[in-house]
């Protein structure tokens, strides 16, 4: 079981960091900034999370496996970039955007219910509200900061239906490790959040917003 997740947790690491690799450059930053903001994307929500858990020092930390493959990532995304490897594609506004969402709708899912894992294994008699909370906190907190570095308005506040796709793939994964079913709690878990964000995609569902607010 550990060896499985640690798999899913590198998935989930390469993911976002090129989600993050990706916003940097779009915001214009430099190498160093690419590399940096693809670290934070893809570590920061489990730093978070170990935090709030009580485990120190976060698992970044104690194993940099994680730093160093969201490191590898976000080089090899900028290197892509940089000497202009298959530009007609890459710099494509709609090839960008794809890339984006796909690799950020399966960071979402793989951490959703990584996270609800963890909280699951430190504290297995825990309320679910922990468990579901922890979950979208891995989930969505390294895009949080990711979107806070490159000074916008973080994506989870006013694009389509991200955290409550984490949400609602944290609360049957959450359900189903506290029947038992750790295994099929993780899978539920990924598939829900990642079909929930895509059918937000697809059809454009999104939050009602407050309008004709003026100052």
């Amino acid at each position: 079981m550990n060896q499985y997740i640690f798999i899913l947790e590198i998935v989930g690491t390469i993911a976002f960091a090129i989600s993050g690799a990706l916003v940097a450059m779009k915001s214009k930053m430099d190498f160093f900034g690419v590399v940096i903001t693809g670290v934070i994307t893809a570590t920061f929500g489990g730093i978070m999370r170990d935090i709030v858990l009580g485990s120190v020092p976060p698992s970044a930390f104690s194993n940099p496996v994680y730093v160093v493959v969201a490191s590898v990532t976000s080089v090899i995304v900028f290197l892509f970039a940089y000497f202009n490897v298959n530009t007609n594609k890459i710099t494509q506004k709609n090839a960008y955007k794809n890339f984006l969402l796909i690799a950020d709708a399966i960071g979402l899912g793989v951490f959703t219910a990584v996270g609800v894992r963890v909280a699951f294994f430190l504290h297995p008699t825990s309320h679910s509200f922990l468990l579901v909370f922890c979950g979208v906190l891995t989930g969505v907190g390294g895009g949080l900061f990711r979107d806070i570095c490159v000074n916008q308005l973080p994506q989870i506040f006013h694009t389509d239906v991200y955290a409550i796709a984490s949400i609602i793939g944290a609360i049957p994964c959450a359900m189903l490790m506290r029947a038992g079913n750790i295994s099929l709690g993780i899978w539920v878990g990924i598939g829900v959040t990642i079909l929930v964000r895509a059918l937000a995609i697809l059809h454009k569902w999104s939050l009602p917003v407050a309008k004709n607010i003026h100052d």
